[in-house]
């Protein structure tokens, strides 16, 4: 009787072990199918031609990034703008008003077009506002035009100019 017993306790743990190996079978299709990826871009790579894309780049990738600096203002201390140009067009602007009983928030979203010719780029708000423009003075800066786009003439036209976050040393930037 022991070795009956003995013998069916080897023979069930012998099924139970085939069960467990068998269930961990490991899968190879996920891997195949990255080697076959991996094969497919290698020969489109030898078969197609070298070309030089650099005609047709996106120039708008260079001012991507957030911008900000502290404008004047009428009846205000000043104005704190950070302004956030994303890489699909759309841009966040946050406007921060200082008067001496605190400060105001505003947020402006929406569109913005690039235009190389004229060496500008225009806001266009979401909420019917009027679009800003900005002159690109260089791959630093963006310097507010005038409401009919001309550039600001007076004294302190240097106060109009946001500078972008990377390329200033001190950074009071908020993002949202």
């Amino acid at each position: 009787m022991q070795t009956i017993k003995k013998q069916l306790k080897q023979n069930v743990t012998l099924l139970l072990f085939s069960a467990l190996l068998i269930g961990y079978t490991p899968v190879m299709a996920e891997s195949d199918q990255a080697a076959v990826e991996l094969y497919q871009k290698a020969r489109g790579k030898s078969v197609q031609q070298e070309e030089d894309h650099s005609a047709h780049a996106d120039s708008t990738k260079a001012f991507h990034g957030v911008f900000y600096g502290f404008t004047p203002c009428d009846n205000c201390l000043g104005t704190k703008m950070t302004l956030r140009l994303n890489p699909n067009n759309n841009y966040l602007l946050v406007i921060q008003s200082t008067t001496l009983g605190g400060a105001k928030e505003t947020y402006e979203k929406g569109k913005y077009v690039w235009d190389d010719e004229k060496h500008t780029v225009e806001l266009t708000p979401r909420k019917g506002a009027k679009p800003r423009h900005y002159y690109i003075q260089d791959h630093e800066s963006l310097a507010l035009l005038n409401d009919d786009g001309t550039k600001i003439t007076n004294g302190d036209a240097d106060r109009y100019v946001l500078r972008r976050s990377d390329t200033v040393k001190t950074r009071e930037i908020h993002f949202h």
